[in-house]
């Protein structure tokens, strides 16, 4: 592991659990129907989604889950990024709480057709893989942008990152549009598209850092073409 120290404490296997497990109790509880098919199937692809995360790199790649457990504003990421995780994670709860708010528990938007649940549900088990495979694929991972000096940080180009060099982030977007489409929310919707909108900004500015800073990158690019979308972006 490219980490010095990788031992992950009792705290934050507590803390990552707790997570995991709150946010999908919270969101049945804003839905107001504890049998609701569609937030139940939400809350387990969510809960696979942590807890498979969270084992794989606890055994595999601790260093990776040390670093994204990492507390924002301690390993001198750019000073924007500071900023842009804020508001971020405020359009995230944002997004989360007003999905079960108006597609159950006050119907503002009236149900979308089945076959739109349809797409959600696949756009979400798209973005399972990605958002996996890239914390597979890559030990650099970080939630922050900065240069893992540290950590030895290199180029990472094999796996989903010779497909497009942000999977993670086509993993994010597709699961902030997949999830209000199987939920049936139009407000969630709305916001999934803001936020898609919101990383695709971010990653012009990632990749103005990488390239002035990260050995290799500007080749990589070269390589690999399309940031998020082979043949269009």
């Amino acid at each position: 592991m490219a980490a010095q120290n990788n031992k992950i404490s009792t705290g934050q296997m507590i803390f990552s659990v707790i997570w995991i497990l709150l946010l999908p109790a919270l969101f049945l509880i804003l839905a107001g129907d504890w049998f609701w098919i569609q937030g139940w199937l939400f809350n387990i692809w969510y809960i696979v989604l942590g807890f498979s995360t969270v084992i794989y790199l606890y055994f595999k790649d601790p260093g990776l889950l040390l670093e994204r457990l990492r507390k924002p504003g301690t390993g001198g990421e750019k000073g924007w990024d500071k900023y842009w995780l804020f508001i971020f994670l405020i359009l995230f709860m944002i997004w989360f709480v007003i999905m079960p708010l108006d597609a159950k528990r006050y119907l503002w938007t009236i149900n979308f057709p089945l076959w739109l649940e349809v797409i959600g549900g696949i756009l979400l088990l798209i973005g399972f893989y990605f958002t996996f495979r890239a914390l597979a694929d890559n030990p650099y991972a970080s939630a922050e942008v900065r240069i893992q000096t540290e950590r030895k940080q290199k180029v990472v180009s094999t796996g989903v990152y010779g497909f497009v060099r942000h999977p993670m982030y086509l993993g994010g977007i597709l699961y902030l549009i997949g999830a209000p489409l199987l939920l049936g929310s139009k407000y969630g919707l709305l916001l999934g598209i803001l936020m898609a909108i919101f990383i695709v900004v971010m990653i012009v500015g990632e990749e103005k850092a990488l390239i002035g800073e990260l050995e290799g990158y500007g080749e990589y690019m070269k390589r690999v073409k399309y940031r998020l979308i082979p043949f269009i972006w």
